[in-house]
Formats: C-alpha cells, structure tokens, sequence
C-alpha cells in the first residue's frame, strides 16, 4: 500500500483534530504532515511539505477553500472538501473535487472518500511513470532517425488510463485536434494521442508517411488517388478525402512521384 502525505485546512481546530483522529484509526496511508486555519496558512504548508492530498474546509474566515482552490495549481493535488452545508456540494463537484465530505464526518464515508483519492493518486503516478518511460523511447527513436537507423516498426501511444502499442504500417493519417493527434488506422480504428503530430512525424519515416498539411499527415501506403475538383484533396483507401493545403502541395507531388512511378 503506497502512502501519501496530507494537509488538513480547517479554520476548526477540534475539526482538524476529529478528523486527524479518523484519519489514524480508518487511513493509515494517509500521514497527516500538518494543519492549518487558513487558506494562507495552507498555502505555507505546500511550500514545506510534499502533499499529494489535501482536505479542505470551504467556509473559512477571508478566504474560503473555493478562492484557495484558485490560487493554487490544484490539479497537482487530490483534493477532499469538508464542510458543513450541504448547497456547497454542487460546486464543489465542479471544481473537480475527488469527494465532498460533510461535518461530523461519518467514519466510513472518509474511508470510501480517501480510498478514491488515494485511487487517483496510484494512477497518476503510474501514467507519470509510463510517460517517463516511453517518453525517453520517443526521444531515442527520434535520434536514431536522425542518425539514419531504421525507423521503429512499432510506436507506443501515451493514453489517459496507460498507453498502447501500434504499429506503424498500419496507420492510415494522423489529423490534428487541438493540442492532441488523432491517429487513424487500418480497419477504423482511431487512436488518440496527447503528442502533437509534429512530435509523431519526427519519429515516421518521411519518405512514407508525408505532411499534406498543418494538420494531416499521411500514410502513401493507403493513398488511393488525388483530387483537385474544388481545391486539392487526397483520397485515401477508404475513400476519405484529405485537404491539401497550397504550402504543401509541391512537396506532396514530389512524395508521391518518388514513392511510385506514374503512367501518364
């Protein structure tokens, strides 16, 4: 069983002891490293201790936990509101909130509470060791390509719950969607990538797989024709047409004369 440190913001001090009391007796993976009566005070205590969880009162004198929330990068901690009104709840759900545990806080609700906190901190902390991980294998591939080794046959995309492993001849175009890539293959599949497509074009091999645009990158092994009926498009086998954009277009022509030879 991993533990994880935690700070208890109340501006109750024998809430902040009930709820140390609890926490010793349901949670023992949780070690209770400090506590604080403000939001500023809680603020100094990220600045001592390495918290992965924090419970935090809502209605407190200045500040309450809702503008703490917001001055602090709260994505970086598993956070568990506890409070005594109840019209707080739906807010509290919004901020994204692991739980939302109301006072006196029944024993076995903060287990339940802190079973998904400490659920949440296990995965994170497993995705942050994949990405460490395979990002060092993106790295290395990306050298060998520029050392002129053969390109991996297989590239392994990060995904929200793990990763999972393609291989490369069966990815059809790669289309961007917003920050992220969506990498479309054989058979429909769709594969969505949190890698922008730059970073996965710079680890496929350029005389294969050719940029049509910003955005779309493609396979020559599944491109099936060309079009310029009301702008220029690729067809790919399964009949999509791909936009070609104008900046591109010489080099897409000069990509697919190379890759075959055309009968004209």
């Amino acid at each position: 069983m991993t533990n994880y440190n935690a700070i208890i913001i109340d501006d109750e001090k024998n809430v902040q002891e009930a709820l140390k009391i609890l926490l010793q007796r349901n949670c023992p993976n949780i070690n209770i490293c400090d506590t604080a009566s403000s939001a500023s005070q809680g603020r100094e205590l990220l600045n001592q201790w390495d918290v992965q969880l924090i419970f935090l009162d809502i209605s407190m004198p200045g500040e309450n936990g809702f503008d703490f929330l917001d001055s602090i990068p709260k994505e970086d901690y598993a956070i568990i509101f506890t409070t005594a009104y109840e019209e707080y709840a739906l807010r509290a759900i919004k901020t994204n909130a692991i739980d939302y545990l109301l006072k006196p806080i029944d024993a076995e609700e903060l287990k339940e509470a802190v079973t998904k906190a400490t659920s949440h901190l296990d995965l994170r902390r497993q995705n942050q060791d994949i990405q460490k991980t395979y990002g060092e294998s993106l790295n290395n591939l990306t050298l060998q390509a520029t050392e002129g080794f053969v390109f991996a046959p297989k590239i392994t995309v990060i995904e929200k719950f793990g990763f999972k492993i393609i291989e490369v001849d069966k990815i059809r175009y790669i289309e961007a969607d917003g920050a992220y890539s969506v990498i479309h293959l054989s058979g429909l599949d769709k594969v969505v990538s949190s890698k922008p497509v730059g970073e996965i074009e710079k680890i496929l091999d350029p005389s294969i797989f050719v940029r049509i645009h910003k955005s779309t990158l493609i396979n020559l092994n599944f491109l099936q024709g060309f079009s310029s009926f009301e702008g220029n498009y690729a067809i790919m086998d399964d009949q999509t047409e791909l936009a070609i954009s104008r900046r591109k277009y010489t080099e897409f022509k000069e990509a697919v004369s190379k890759y075959s030879k055309s009968i004209e």
